[in-house]
């Protein structure tokens, strides 16, 4: 027999709550960065942590993360790729009580200057791999979601054309080249890489303009899909 909704007891469980972090993407300097915040209050005061915060009852996830956001970093640019990326909810996250975090990671190309606010004490934009060199500690387990969403851009920049979210404006192949390079920590032979992407079809679209390249010489200008699409032909690591 199946018990009613008048039989369910919600006290008959312990309490937990959900939350949202959102690692945000890119690249600056020729580095590949990520927006983060200095918390103000404890658990962790003072310690970096992403951008995020509990889901309000008449939330969804996305909304949640978007929300903290733009009250933590004063961003409220439209991410140009967001996506989830896992739940994390080992029991001794968060010290305070029993949280779930479902995490989400973004790309914005031209992203502007973070501000703190909301709880946050202060808001940067870091270098990856300064983040997770072993010199700063980050609040929470956010080492690892940020590990994992650089794990995923990786392995996403592989299958499909997300590379090109990383240009606010139309580019040549060799700074798409250059977005590989700078994720994957590689370099890339440009013959190679700009056969590769020609042959690809719906990777690129011509613009008809050119671009000052080395030497002088013009450069063809491309954008990319309207949408993150999958790539025929994978772009594989060494």
């Amino acid at each position: 027999m199946t018990p009613s909704a008048q039989d369910y007891d919600p006290h008959a469980f312990p309490p937990f709550a959900v939350a949202t972090d959102i690692v945000v993407f890119t690249i600056r300097a020729q580095r590949l960065q990520v927006v983060l915040v200095q918390r103000n209050e404890d658990p962790y005061r003072l310690a970096w942590a992403l951008p995020g915060g509990f889901v309000r009852p008449d939330e969804d996830l996305e909304q949640t993360a978007r929300r903290e956001l733009a009250e933590e970093t004063r961003i409220e640019t439209a991410p140009d790729f967001l996506t989830q990326l896992g739940a994390y909810g080992d029991p001794n996250r968060d010290p305070r009580m029993r949280v779930v975090s479902v995490a989400w990671w973004a790309v914005v190309a031209d992203l502007p200057e973070p501000e703190a606010g909301g709880d946050a004490l202060y808001a940067d934009v870091l270098p990856v791999t300064d983040v997770l060199s072993g010199r700063m500690s980050l609040a929470f387990d956010h080492a690892k979601i940020l590990n994992d969403a650089l794990e995923a851009l990786r392995s996403a920049l592989e299958e499909t054309t997300l590379a090109t979210t990383f240009q606010p404006g139309p580019f040549r192949i060799s700074d798409l080249r250059r977005v590989y390079e700078v994720v994957w920590g590689t370099e890339l032979d440009p013959g190679n890489f700009q056969r590769k992407v020609r042959q690809t079809p719906g990777w690129l679209a011509d613009t008809g303009e050119t671009a000052v390249g080395k030497g002088g010489r013009p450069a063809s200008l491309f954008t990319g899909p309207d949408e993150v699409t999958s790539l025929d032909r994978p772009v594989r690591r060494s």
